[in-house]
């Protein structure tokens, strides 16, 4: 009898102390650290966010543009051929690009020098139409940043370099293309490290607040940096820690001395 009592004694504390510690590790993470976009200002069910997605970077040694020439006109259109196949793909366009030298400048075809550091793709494209017109007539300038290169790091799935094949991408699209942020990744302070005519500016998003989306960082510019870092020292000692096995070897610790016990029995 005093057996059985012992054995019934041992077992419910040992479910006891499984369903705890399983409690514990479950609600180690609020679910607010890591749901996007919540609401904190109205509690209406549809929202409208405004952000114009305006672009002010500017060009900066190093990068490269593609121009392409249209006319109606067959010797205009021939004089800004190329010996390469239209293929439009990664190759060809930085093929056909034109990199912005060490003084800023670019060697134009047919056009002397042109200095384009600290203007901005649309600015360019509008001198360089300038400067056709005086020599040719019904013209089209097409210009495109090759080199739209963004880098999530951290607590990302897949971190790295991107290129960027449109005109616009924002801090989630980003991420999306990291493979997402993991669990311990801290949302509401993601870094965004951005490059400047005179060296570098930090920014700071809370990804968790739904009032990202009118931003002026929500939408990122070429060479951008973001940077997801963990929530914390404790939080990567629960990534890290091997739950599987634990609670494994604590069942089977469970089962032995049920087993155990009653054999005694």
């Amino acid at each position: 009898m005093a057996m059985k009592f012992r054995l019934s004694t041992y077992f419910r504390i040992s479910l006891k102390a499984l369903l705890t510690i399983s409690i514990l590790f479950s609600s180690c993470i609020s679910q607010k650290k890591v749901t996007l976009l919540q609401e904190k200002t109205t509690k209406e069910v549809t929202q409208q966010f405004e952000n114009p997605k305006s672009t002010t970077y500017r060009i900066q040694i190093g990068d490269h543009l593609y121009i392409k020439v249209y006319s109606v006109d067959p010797k205009t259109s021939k004089f800004f051929q190329t010996d390469f196949p239209n293929l439009m793909n990664t190759t060809y366009l930085y093929l056909n690009s034109y990199l912005v030298d060490e003084f800023g400048f670019i060697n134009f075809s047919f056009v002397d020098k042109m200095y384009v550091k600290g203007l901005t793709v649309v600015e360019i494209k509008d001198l360089v139409q300038k400067t056709l017109n005086e020599y040719f007539k019904e013209c089209t300038v097409i210009i495109k940043l090759v080199n739209f290169q963004v880098a999530v790091l951290g607590e990302v799935n897949n971190p790295g370099d991107f290129t960027i094949y449109r005109d616009y991408i924002n801090v989630l699209q980003a991420i999306g293309l990291a493979g997402g942020i993991k669990q311990f990744g801290n949302r509401k302070n993601i870094k965004l490290i951005r490059q400047t005519q005179t060296g570098s500016s930090m920014h700071f998003i809370d990804l968790t607040n739904n009032r990202v989306l009118e931003s002026p960082n929500f939408y990122l510019m070429p060479n951008d940096v973001v940077y997801v870092e963990p929530l914390g020292s404790k939080s990567r000692a629960y990534e890290t820690f091997p739950y599987g096995t634990f609670f494994v070897a604590l069942s089977t610790l469970i089962f032995g001395a049920n087993l155990y016990f009653t054999h005694i029995e």
